[in-house]
């Protein structure tokens, strides 16, 4: 069961009550910056399985 746009738009929604519209911009950038290199990991783990 994955998640659907109304989801994702009520995360972002809370997202922006808890930290403000200020200092949403370096909140998703920290969180990009995050998730890219959780992916990089990743395919560092399947280079080593391989």
């Amino acid at each position: 069961m994955g998640m659907s746009f109304s989801h994702l738009l009520v995360i972002l929604l809370i997202i922006l009550v808890l930290f403000g519209a200020g200092k949403l911009p370096q909140v998703m950038s920290d969180l990009a910056k995050g998730l890219k290199a959780f992916k990089e990991g990743m395919k560092d783990d399947k280079k080593k399985d391989e």
